[in-house]
């Protein structure tokens, strides 16, 4: 498939860019492969070895992330998300490719750093103090977590005996706390509350007018379409569709009520139809270019 790509100017220097990222893996494997003689396939599982093989984790991909933009991203287990969101972070290298931030990027994963023997307020400190925060800044902080997560009635017990929107609750409130410029979330935010769902929206908001973004992943589709500007949505590895939220929440949610009543072929065709209207990105050298990216 031959996608389109288009140049545009860029007014400020972006948050993030990634560049022809992709990550594959070298994986054991103890299947065998059919062209093997019998005598090949009983000696091979008489000895239970294994071979190697290559796990396509993200395929070839570039994005560039602008100032004020919240990324939320999308799509089925194993379609990449969360090795996105690690590369992005700088905490997996990707094979090929590379990332570019106008900042440390701080992601925001369901055990982030925090113990469930702990009580909730000494998690803060733990998490804080994980994050690079002194002991000063904890407490000049520690109100502004509280208020946030909205857990002032529990934040003495131990965690364990907490929701588990409670502790998303937290741990968004403690990462949130940073100001980062970059700031990435990873199913943090699936909490049913709605006033944590106002005030955490109003944070988020309050990160982009500070001229950084947000990147979020969650299976909660309508978290999605309420926090988030622009969605990607990937599949098998594959950047299928990337888009306003609405509309790519859309598509997306289609895609899988076909898939959930075994309507694989016309799952298929929503799919195709979203990826070959996709606009490929294309960074160039802003030596050479003056700033430009491909889009």
């Amino acid at each position: 498939m031959v996608e389109d790509k288009r140049a545009v100017e860029l007014d400020d220097v972006p948050c993030v860019v990634v560049d022809q990222v992709a990550m594959r893996y070298r994986v054991a494997s103890t299947e065998i492969p059919r062209a093997a003689t019998p005598d090949v396939r009983f000696l091979r599982k008489l000895k239970r070895s294994s071979n190697l093989v290559t796990v396509y984790a993200l395929n070839e991909l570039s994005l560039v992330v602008e100032r004020g933009e919240s990324v939320g991203i999308i799509g089925r287990n194993g379609s990449g998300k969360s090795t996105l969101m690690k590369i992005v972070s700088g905490q997996a290298k990707p094979s090929t490719g590379a990332v570019y931030a106008s900042s440390t990027p701080v992601m925001l994963g369901v055990n982030a750093a925090l113990v469930p023997e702990l009580s909730g307020d000494q998690n803060i400190v733990l998490g804080c103090l994980a994050m690079g925060l002194s002991r000063a800044e904890i407490d000049q902080k520690f109100g502004q977590i509280l208020e946030l997560s909205g857990l002032e009635r529990s934040i003495h017990l131990p965690m364990r005996s907490y929701s588990s929107g409670m502790s998303s609750r937290l741990r968004f409130a403690i990462a949130a706390s940073l100001d980062p410029e970059i700031l990435l979330i990873d199913e943090a935010l699936n909490t049913g509350d709605a006033q944590f769902s106002d005030r955490s929206r109003q944070r988020m908001d309050e990160l982009r007018s500070q001229a950084g973004c947000v990147f979020l992943v969650s299976h909660s589709l309508s978290t999605i379409t309420e926090m988030c500007t622009r969605v990607l949505w990937l599949d098998k590895g594959d950047l299928i569709m990337d888009g306003v939220a609405r509309d790519a929440v859309g598509a997306y949610r289609d895609f899988t009520k076909h898939l959930s009543k075994g309507n694989n072929i016309s799952a298929t065709k929503i799919k195709d139809e979203a990826r070959a209207l996709l606009v490929a990105t294309e960074v160039q050298d802003r030596r050479n270019s003056r700033g430009k990216a491909g889009v």
